[in-house]
């Protein structure tokens, strides 16, 4: 079998197919021809092994021993035992069948495999009398069958495990490329002529080291599969270990001729120092301590050494896909493609990753573009040739100054355009928000139907919510719109981006709104009228603070002076902090939630207000209203559209329950006393038979201040008298 012609073929990931071809090639392979996810070849033994310790790119090299008919299981039984097994096994053999594909009448693949098991262990029996054992973790032998209809190919796999499993990656991080596609990727990258000139390999974000270990091996010549343990032939009874020794051998000299002689800089960062310490450990195991550097640094530290020759810069940054969501990466993104023009002009740039719309945030135009799958996720990869260097703004200049309004420059149209939004809307509503001494306010509430965020500011952060886009847009669109916005925001208003916090806003049921979304407990000091109030951006669906009842929170301190105040559903305790600061005779504060109150608790702290008269209630307020006795003058209820929480006594529903809390509320109100009702429910309406027994007057206009003109429904809200 030494000098005969075998049928070959090599299995690859999606979109390697033609650099797998070349590769065979200059292996020399012959009848090289390319299908999806393989090429079939030809060649000798010789040649066989080659390819399996030489090929950067395959998964697998399988021997096909012949092609049957499987139109029905019985002629794909008669075909399977056509074939001489006890060429490939002997009696001490252990095999496992991975069957993939289908035939007419057999769809499963567990099924395939163990039918086509049968038929082999039938023949062995029934011509030998005796039988190889099954094993399915550690087989000797791994049998192919690729089922494809009428037909089926049958191949011996000569590879064993799967050859991107080099013996070097014992750890590995997060989100983890396979060592072939690694390898392809560089190639397309054209990293192996930049070796050979000398040039610089660097990946900025390097995870467990595995471009930095494939660029080294190509740089070194070094066979990729010279650090594994077995392979596939090691006991097929076909394997000619006098062939194999001298291809291995012929390996092991090039590797140190190739160590000896390499010239290039192979270079790696990781901010996390357990990952750091995981490449290290890969590149020790792999022999190439002494070629590639791993240093723990932060992207947004990165410093390249302005006298190691340049070269490439390789990067598989997270995409959105398992680490993650994709609009938090935006910022990750550009950070990278500032750091790439800074740090690295004159040299070529590579990205790997899944989305479109996230690369379009690195501002750099790609001078060409690859598609490869990385499992059944398409991806694609980045080529850009660096020419800008950008200079480091001083963090000074990291505030909301006019220079860096009238200078920032969005990187596509669309953000131009939402870009010189945000510019209107903060020339005027920032002009208003400075006069009245407001620090809090909305800035922008999906103005344009194309960008369907709100952007609130608190002082020098940001709060972003997305919308769900008009069924008019097309998702995608909206989508990258979505990330167009989030790269604008800190430009425009010259904020750290770290100060931008983003969230979706979905329609909420139960008590999804207050469930926690982080646990940073990063606690913001805001200014509202003459209250010193706590925000929290980050954990929370919504910030402790509704920024749309401002104007009524201020009239509560106007009216409170001398009063009796109560606060239902008081939430955080902001219009409670309002009562008391605009000089409240006591204050009662009833919620359900204890966070909430604790809270609240903080904000009358904050304010310097401790005094025992400011009563803070955990309980179900219908519940808590039938029991208390006491009178007030200024009432503020503000309940939320629906509950299910499990300390409530059913369900709570606004439109059904607020007849009776309008009810037992106004039993407790004082003779000339008042009581403010408000709600966010959209389709709320007020029940007839109020209007009948009380004094009501709907006041939402006036409560709707100059920042939520755009959505003048965002509640609703009611004086009541008696």
């Amino acid at each position: 079998m030494s000098t005969t012609m075998l049928t070959l073929f090599a299995s690859c990931p999606k979109g390697v197919e033609s650099l797998l071809a070349e590769e065979l090639k200059e292996l020399g392979a012959s009848e090289v021809a390319e299908t999806v996810a393989g090429v079939s070849f030809a060649g000798n033994l010789e040649l066989a092994y080659k390819a399996c310790l030489w090929s950067r790119l395959a998964s697998r090299i399988l021997l096909r021993i012949g092609e049957v008919d499987s139109s029905d299981k019985h002629a794909l039984y008669r075909g399977v035992q056509s074939f001489d097994w006890d060429e490939h096994l002997d009696q001490g053999s252990s095999f496992r069948v991975d069957f993939n594909g289908s035939t007419p009448d057999i769809t499963h693949t567990r099924f395939g495999s163990q039918f086509v098991k049968d038929a082999i262990v039938d023949q062995l029996r029934d011509r030998h009398g005796w039988r190889p054992s099954v094993d399915n973790a550690k087989p000797d032998l791994r049998i192919n069958v690729h089922a494809r209809g009428d037909n089926t190919f049958v191949a011996i796999d000569l590879s064993g495990q799967s050859l991107h499993e080099r013996g070097y990656r014992l750890e590995a991080g997060e989100a983890p490329l396979k060592e072939n596609l690694a390898a392809a990727i560089l190639y397309r990258a054209g990293w192996p002529e930049l070796a050979k000139q000398g040039s610089t390999l660097l990946d900025p974000m390097c995870g467990s080291g595995t471009f930095l270990i494939e660029g080294a091996m190509m740089a070194a010549d070094i066979a990729p599969g010279l650090l594994r343990a077995r392979f596939g032939f090691d006991k097929w009874m076909g394997h000619i270990p006098k062939i194999w020794l001298a291809v291995l051998e012929d390996a092991r000299e090039r590797r140190t001729a190739g160590l000896a002689g390499v010239n290039t800089t192979i270079v790696g960062y990781e901010g996390l120092p357990k990952i750091v310490g995981r490449a290290r450990a890969n590149i020790q195991r792999a022999g190439l301590g002494k070629l590639i550097t791993v240093k723990q640094q932060e992207l947004a530290s990165l410093k390249v050494d302005p006298e190691i020759q340049s070269g490439l810069v390789i990067a598989n940054p997270p995409y959105g896909e398992r680490m993650g969501d994709e609009a938090s990466l935006v910022y990750l993104y550009k950070h990278l493609g500032e750091k790439i023009k800074q740090q690295a002009p004159g040299w070529q740039a590579a990205i790997f990753t899944s989305s479109q719309a996230l690369v379009r945030s690195l501002g750099m135009g790609p001078k060409k573009s690859y598609t490869l799958f990385n499992g059944a996720l398409s991806c694609k990869l980045y080529l850009y040739d660096v020419r800008e260097r950008q200079v480091d703004q001083p963090a000074s200049q990291q505030t909301r100054q006019d220079s860096v309004v009238n200078t920032f420059k969005a990187s596509t149209a669309g953000g131009e355009m939402f870009a010189n939004r945000l510019r209107k809307n903060l020339k005027q509503l920032g002009k208003w928000a400075r006069k009245e001494n407001i620090d809090c306010y909305r800035l922008y509430d999906a103005d344009m139907p194309e960008y369907a965020v709100a952007v609130d500011l608190y002082r020098d952060w940001v709060h972003v919510q997305e919308y769900a886009a008009p069924k008019s847009i097309d998702e995608t669109k909206a989508h990258q719109r979505l990330l167009e916005a989030l790269e604008v925001i800190p430009g425009v208003l010259g904020i750290p981006e770290n100060h931008v916090v983003f969230k979706r806003r979905e329609r909420q049921s139960g008590k999804r709104q207050y469930e926690k979304l982080e646990q940073s407990g990063d606690m913001l000091e805001v200014k509202e009228g003459e209250c010193r109030l706590l925000v929290n951006l980050k954990d929370y669906l919504d910030t402790g603070l509704f920024l749309d009842h401002r104007k009524m929170r201020l009239r509560i301190a106007r009216e409170a002076a001398g009063k009796d105040f109560l606060n239902l559903f008081c939430y955080t305790g902001t219009a409670t902090v309002h009562a008391v600061v605009g000089g409240a005779a006591s204050t009662t504060s009833v919620d359900l939630s204890n966070t909430y109150l604790g809270w609240a608790r903080k904000n009358l702290a904050l304010n310097g207000l401790v005094d025992r008269k400011h009563r803070l209630e955990q309980a179900d307020c219908l519940q808590w209203l039938k029991q208390d006795t006491r009178n007030y003058d200024l009432i503020f209820m503000d309940p939320p559209t629906f509950s299910n929480s499990k300390r409530m006594r059913g369900v709570f529903d606004v439109q059904e329950a607020h007849v009776e809390l309008i009810e037992r509320a106004m039993a407790r109100l004082k003779p000339g006393g008042v009581l403010y009702f408000s709600n966010n429910f959209r389709r709320f309406q007020l029940a007839k038979e109020l209007e009948q027994k009380f004094s009501v007057e709907e006041i939402t206009a006036s409560t709707i201040d100059r920042d939520f003109q755009r959505r003048p429904g965002i509640h609703r809200c009611w004086c009541i008298r008696r």
